[in-house]
Parts: C-alpha cells; structure tokens; sequence
C-alpha cells in the first residue's frame, strides 16, 4: 500500500472512525484550487490515526508543537501532508464554531456525504468575502489577526468590516504570541503575489507594529539627491524590483545570466522559503539601519554610513527574534551588508580580474545572490542621474556573474599547493602568514599569473623575498 494518495489511504485506513476533512482542502476544492495538504479532524486517537495513514501511505508521522494533540503525515519526496487534530467536543458543530474564518469552517465527511457549513463559508467564498466565525474568534487566538491577512491575499478576499475592526483588536496581542507561529504566517505573506498588499494591510491594521516595527520606522526618514522615494518607499520599491525580477530576469537586464538568475532564485533556501523569498526579506531589511546612521556631511548634505553593517546586524536580531533558521538568518544578514558593495565599484571600471576576485572573496558564498540584488536596489534608486548610473551598474553585474555562477557551480577548486605543502618548501608555521600566501596565490591564479604548482612557489618565493 506504500505510496498511496493520502485521501484513499485515509478513507480505507481511517474506515469506521468519526472523521472529517476540514479547513483549507474544502474551501480550496470549493475554489477549484488544487491542493496538496489535507486536514483532518477525528474523534479520537489522531496518533493512532496519523500512524495508520503513514502506514497506508509510506509517509512519516510526528506530532506537531504548539498544536495540542494534533499530528502531521509527511511525504516530502510526494509534496503533500496531512493534519490530524482532535475533534473539539467530539462534535463537528463544536469544532467549526470555534475554528477562525467562515470559509475555514466548513467540513465533509471523510467518508464522503453532504458539505456542512453552518456558518455560511459557500456564500462568503462566492462573494470574495473573509468574515470572522464568531466575534471572539481573533480574541481567543491573537495570531488570526495576521493569518487574516494571509488568507485575505492569498484568496483575493475582501476583509469584511466587523473582522477588520477585531484584527486591529486582536493585533497587540500578537506580541504574546510565540515567534515561530508569527513567522510561519509571516512566511506566507512575504512569499506572495500580493506581499504589498498583504504589507499594506499589516500597517493599517496595527500588524506590522508588533511583527515587524522596523519598517514603520522607515516612515518618512529622507534620503539625498540620488533617491526619488523615502527610506520607507524605497525599501517597498526594492522589494517591487526583487519581485520583477524573479518574474522575468532578462527584462531586468540580466541578459545572457537570465536563466541562471531564474534558478538561483527558485532554489530553495530553507524555513520553506526560497532564495528569492530570502531576497524579498533583505529588500525589507536592507536599510532598515537608515534612522539611526544619518550623518551631515561636512561639505553639505547627509548620508547613513555603515547603515549596510548596522543594517546586517538589525537583520540578525529581526530573523533570530522570529526564530528563523541560521541559514535564512545569514543569507538576509549577507546580503544586506553587501548591498552597496557593487555600486561602489562602478567608478573602477573597467574592472581588473584582481579585483572581480577580491568581490567574489568578499561575498563568498552568496555572491550571485548579493550581486541581484544590487540589481532591485539600484533599479529603485531614481533620483539625481539615475539612468546612466543604471546604465552602468547593470552592466558590471553582468560583468561579475559570469565569474559569480561559474565559481558556485564548479565549487572550491583545488589549490596549486596546499597549505602544508608550501609550509615544508618554505619552511614555514602554521599561522597568519601561511594563510595570507595561500590567499595571494589564489588571487593571482584568478588573475591568470600563475598556472602550475612552479609557478605558485616560485610567487610565494618572490612575496616573501619582498617582505
């Protein structure tokens, strides 16, 4: 029976108990949406259930945190899982009325029969209409404030007004809501069609002040002559551009690195996010660092300096708060103390291989990723001599992503002469020293001056000789 569809397996294997297929898998089959997770509610036992589903499917069952009594069957080389909770009360009546939004309260029998839905889910799909299930539905569990919105975007619903009066009730309580429940929401609205919407609705609502303060700080902080926007609507533009970007890299000027900008991006990265969702969340975070670095220049003028490294930190503090990944974590802090790194090197063209090589150290590992997203920031930045700087900055990304995807797809090359090889033909500790050699020697193989592991000793040779 491995490797089953979960619905069969779970209406043979579950045969016999009270179970209902509940929440997102009605609503969607409503929408015509095809889905791949599936949840269940049963009567009793769902680690009993969950275990007999896994063995009619070839899946893998766990109990899910923060959730009690509920289980999940996963089969992730097949995309899909499946929820089993507890039916509240041992009655379906008792488990919708106290489940969110009217379009998730809504069942069918696992068994097959009639939709049930007593609170008008059908109607309010049918007039693109989110409604709360009862008036203490946000109250009782503050986080429904943002996965209101979430659902709102993801189905193109309208909030109804009575719902988004208690979203913006219920939205200081999310701060007692745990982090890792924030951020799964979060995810969804980040990774969506409509994030600026969805962002929009956090604002208004009072969401984005307990999720995500940072952004309101941006709010009206003024930036110099080569910017047309705020921080705050310049940090929304860059996160436009990101989003262009991932829908059509060769419009954005990618050119012949097109299509290997389109599969970095799709790659998956971790916490259910992709490269390019990391993105979206360095477009947030990039300059989040701006209120408080602004500096006047002594000639006139002002300008954020170290924004990117403070800006890298505050993107550290923001991840590990929602309790994202160490890898997410560090992407979004990479990019975001790289951001202005390319653009710097713009009045140094034409550019030498020394110092593409010294770029591709600096960003290592994340360097076609950072240099996109110089990309979506500079294609945001209008102001003061915008399209020649364009222009140009688009030009030394092509540039440098040749020698950015090549070096990731071929990996750490071998070096000429390992590190001890060279210490025994020179006569050398292990140290400071060592390193900065091996690191020369490698720079100056990029460079195309050396080739062989001769050539790297007699150029050790010389360096140290100059000493």
């Amino acid at each position: 029976m491995s490797g089953r569809a979960p619905l069969e397996a779970a209406r043979e294997s579950l045969a016999g108990r009270a179970a209902w297929i509940v929440g997102g898998a009605v609503r969607d089959e409503l929408l015509g949406r095809a889905t791949t997770d599936l949840d269940l509610a049963v009567e009793a036992d769902p680690q009993g259930a969950a275990r007999a589903l896994a063995r009619a499917t070839g899946g893998a069952p766990f109990r899910l945190s923060g959730a009690f009594g509920a289980w999940r069957v996963v089969a992730p080389d097949r995309g899909w899982h499946v929820d089993l909770v507890i039916l509240r009360d041992g009655d379906i009546g008792s488990d919708l009325v106290a489940r969110d939004f009217t379009v998730n309260a809504m069942a069918v029998p696992l068994a097959g029969g009639e939709l049930l839905d007593p609170h008008g889910g059908r109607a309010d799909l049918e007039a693109r209409r989110l409604r709360m299930v009862t008036p203490e539905a946000l109250a009782d569990d503050p986080l429904r404030a943002l996965r209101a919105i979430r659902i709102a975007i993801d189905l193109d619903l309208t909030i109804e007004p009575a719902t988004a009066a208690a979203i913006s009730r219920a939205a200081p309580g999310l701060k007692r809501v745990a982090a890792e429940r924030i951020f799964g929401e979060l995810k969804h609205v980040i990774r969506s069609p409509a994030v600026r919407i969805g962002l929009g609705l956090m604002d208004i609502h009072g969401v984005s002040a307990e999720v995500l303060p940072e952004l309101l700080s941006l709010q009206g902080v003024e930036q110099n002559v080569f910017h047309h926007l705020d921080v705050h609507e310049h940090t929304l533009e860059v996160l436009d551009r990101v989003r262009a970007i991932e829908r059509d890299p060769l419009a954005a000027g990618f050119g012949e690195h097109a299509e290997a900008v389109s599969g970095l991006l799709r790659e998956p990265l971790g916490d259910e996010l992709t490269r390019g969702d990391s993105m979206r969340i360095a477009a947030l975070l990039h300059d989040a660092a701006k209120p408080w670095t602004r500096a006047e220049r002594p000639g006139g003028g002002f300008g954020f300096p170290g924004h990117d490294r403070e800006g890298a930190q505050l993107a550290r503090g923001v991840l590990r708060r929602l309790r994202a990944s160490g890898a997410l974590t560090e992407h979004v802090a990479a990019l975001c103390l790289h951001h202005l790194r390319l653009g710097f090197m713009v009045h140094e063209r034409p550019l030498d291989r020394r110092a593409v090589w010294r770029y591709l150290q600096a960003t290592e590992p994340h360097a076609a990723d950072v240099t996109i997203f110089t990309v979506a920031d500079r294609l945001a930045t209008r102001g003061k001599n915008a399209e020649p700087a364009i222009r140009a900055h688009l030009a030394l990304a092509r540039e440098v992503l040749g020698p950015a995807f090549a070096r990731r797809a071929q990996g750490a090359s071998e070096p000429l002469l390992r590190g001890d090889e060279l210490a025994r033909e020179l006569g050398l500790r292990p140290g400071r020293k060592l390193g900065e050699l091996l690191a020369q020697l490698e720079e100056d193989r990029f460079a195309g001056e050396i080739a062989t592991p001769a050539d790297a000793l007699a150029r050790a040779r010389e360096l140290l000789s100059g000493q």
